[in-house]
């Protein structure tokens, strides 16, 4: 919708003109996705890998100094339905942005556009696999998920995947940490709504209070990663409960 836009726009820094392909690689990407026949099933691959998420890491999803951050990553940056609107904002409103913020911010959210982008296309590309292997996607088990992953062309973005999670996580970490951050987004809230950009001020709302609640961002984040990272050598090498990890981990 506002393709043109994001292409008029002059991007005069290198994190300007990374936010913006960035945008336009998802603005297309999202166009593709909404014309696919699989739509409904990648949905229903993003609930199971969700599910599978809160499982993986339920000690730390039940934790009450990291629940709202869990929920807030797997609600919203892990969202894949219910988030057009918000989407549709950030385009239209990225002639402001390159103009208002500076490049660490503009370095941020290409970084979550980059996560989501690469989220949704690993969906999308398991739920073409799984159709391909005769595997319906509402009966999905932990065995047909891991022949579908092993089969993946993308596993190099796997890896991406969980290496912006964490660079995401400790940069939305330092802005938080700024009290400044929350005044301008309690003080926005009014023109934000005037402006219709309801659902993009209360996505930035919801991650601002998620992560001011958490306890320790940073080790969080490692432990995730660390997990996750583990989680993939088990399904790579063929182990038959590959989201069973030690303890210690």
């Amino acid at each position: 919708m506002y393709r043109e836009r994001l292409v008029a726009t002059e991007a005069r820094s290198e994190s300007a003109r990374r936010l913006q392909q960035l945008l336009l690689d998802y603005h297309d990407f999202r166009q593709l996705k909404a014309a696919h026949p699989l739509l409904e099933n990648t949905f229903r691959v993003a609930d199971w890998q969700a599910e599978r998420l809160k499982a993986t890491h339920l000690d730390l999803y039940q934790h009450p100094g990291y629940h709202h951050g869990l929920e807030f990553l797997l609600t919203d940056l892990y969202a894949p339905a219910g988030m057009t609107r918000r989407d549709d904002n950030i385009d239209r409103v990225f002639p402001k942005m390159v103009t208002w913020l500076p490049d660490n911010l503009l370095d941020t959210f290409a970084s979550l556009v980059e996560l989501n982008l690469i989220t949704q296309q690993l969906d999308l590309e398991l739920a073409v696999l799984f159709h391909q292997q005769g595997i319906s996607t509402d009966s999905l088990t932990i065995e047909r998920y891991c022949t579908a992953y092993r089969d993946s062309e993308r596993l190099d973005q796997r890896k991406k995947q969980i290496t912006l999670v964490a660079d995401v996580g400790q940069q939305l970490n330092r802005y938080v940490r700024n009290r400044t951050l929350g005044w301008l987004l309690s003080m926005s809230r009014a023109p934000a709504e005037m402006a219709d950009l309801t659902d993009l001020h209360s996505f930035l709302q919801r991650g601002y209070s998620a992560f001011r609640k958490m306890d320790d961002v940073n080790s969080l984040i490692d432990r995730l990663v660390t997990r996750e990272q583990q989680v993939m050598r088990n399904i790579l090498n063929g182990y038959p409960e590959p989201f069973s990890l030690p303890d210690d981990l």
